[in-house]
């Protein structure tokens, strides 16, 4: 069973990566970090939220039982 949520966490992290890297890169974005010099704040907690699923997906996949 934690190998099962532990690899239902890697795809959904990845996806989240996926979704963050896409509003990283979007309009809105690129004019945010022209003004501020920081991306916007749903482009960051995407990919945190993305980094932070694949890394418990991965400690899950591989210690799950």
């Amino acid at each position: 069973m934690n190998k099962m949520i532990g690899i239902v966490l890697l795809v959904a992290g990845a996806i989240l990566l996926y979704f963050g890297w896409e509003a990283y890169n979007s309009t809105a974005s690129d004019v945010t970090r022209a003004v501020t010099g920081e991306p916007t704040d749903n482009a960051m907690w995407y990919l945190i939220g993305g980094a932070a699923a694949v890394l418990i997906g991965l400690y899950g996949t591989i210690k799950g039982k």
